[in-house]
């Protein structure tokens, strides 16, 4: 049986994030297409061409410690050689070393994220990522609606 190309993009998706959990660059890039590529990650501009792109995620990986994705709300769209997904981030992180040698405070944090790709004779590879936080009212503005 031959994996379909939902199944084909799911898989490179997964990869994707992976790659950041694990901070492996090389594979990060591998996933990348060699030119005219963009990204935008939570209040950043946007970056494009993949110079600046993989700088960026050089950047992040750089300067955390830990990263976590838990992915849910996942659905893949395939047109022809392009791809959609969006999905939300459910994301655990960590920062630098505290003074004692211990992993920082985690953190988590929500990101809704389309990711585009596009097929190529080495298969599918990410075209655009686009990340934007989630903002959520704190109970006190939920009371405040309610009065």
């Amino acid at each position: 049986m031959s994996r379909t190309d939902i199944e084909a993009v799911e898989e490179v998706n997964t990869a994707f994030y992976e790659a950041m959990e694990r901070g492996d660059f090389d594979t990060l890039s591998a996933l990348w297409l060699e030119d005219e590529i963009s990204c935008v990650h939570p209040g950043w501009p946007v970056l494009s061409g993949r110079g600046e792109v993989l700088r960026s995620y050089a950047l992040i990986m750089s300067h955390t410690d830990y990263i976590q994705f838990f992915l849910t709300d996942t659905k893949v769209a395939v047109i022809g050689d392009t791809a959609l997904v969006t999905c939300t981030e459910n994301i655990l992180s960590g920062g630098p070393a505290e003074d004692g040698g211990e992993l920082g405070p985690l953190v988590g944090q929500l990101v809704v994220a389309t990711n585009v790709f596009r097929r190529t004779s080495e298969g599918w590879r990410l075209w655009s990522h686009h990340g934007s936080p989630v903002l959520t009212e704190s109970d006190e503005d939920e009371e405040d609606d309610a009065s």
